[in-house]
């Protein structure tokens, strides 16, 4: 099973192309969506949520992915539920570079302040991480430097910050939710 967390932009065409090509990897894909705009009220549903889908399947080696701000939600999420994650060109400071669209930015700190302390030390290689050199939105190359000492990197030479074709990447993907 792969859960699948989409980014800011929640209703993009984007999210339906790459679930289909996450289908290629394990035809059991499960879009959990949330509001994006209060982060304390999507905390809480993702992690019932992702509980009560863990329940209904029976996949030793599930995995939650998600793109942009939705790598922020399954790093954390993912840490919580002892689940592996990939992150896609992850938003890791939502508070700082997404005032102005978000209803209570300074709830992504507070989230951040109450998570254990060093959670990466201990999610530890649990986490892949895939970001694009040409990411018009973020610096990935500040996210690598943040996450290499946890987490292993893998760069996107060609495509934009929405990742829109996973295809390269899917065996790597493959790879590390069957490790």
């Amino acid at each position: 099973m792969i859960l699948y967390l989409h980014g800011f932009d929640a209703t993009s065409p984007g999210n339906h192309e790459k679930i289909r090509q996450l289908q290629f990897i394990d035809k059991d894909v499960r879009l959990l969506s949330y509001s994006t705009l209060h982060p304390k009220h999507d905390m809480q549903y993702l992690l019932n949520e992702v509980s009560k889908q863990l329940k209904l399947s029976d996949d030793p080696q599930p995995i939650i992915i998600g793109v942009g701000l939705g790598g922020y939600w399954a790093e954390r999420i993912g840490f919580l539920n002892g689940l592996k994650s990939v992150l896609v060109n992850p938003n890791l400071t939502p508070q700082d570079n997404m005032v102005g669209k978000l209803d209570r930015p300074e709830e992504y700190a507070d989230i951040a302040n109450k998570c254990v302390a060093d959670f990466r030390d201990e999610n530890r290689n649990k986490s892949l991480v895939i970001l694009s050199r040409n990411d018009e939105v973020f610096d990935n190359q500040a996210v690598s430097d943040e996450l290499s000492d946890f987490y292993q990197i893998c760069w996107d030479e060609e495509q934009p910050h929405k990742l829109p074709v996973l295809a390269s990447h899917l065996p790597i993907i493959q790879a590390f939710k069957n490790t």
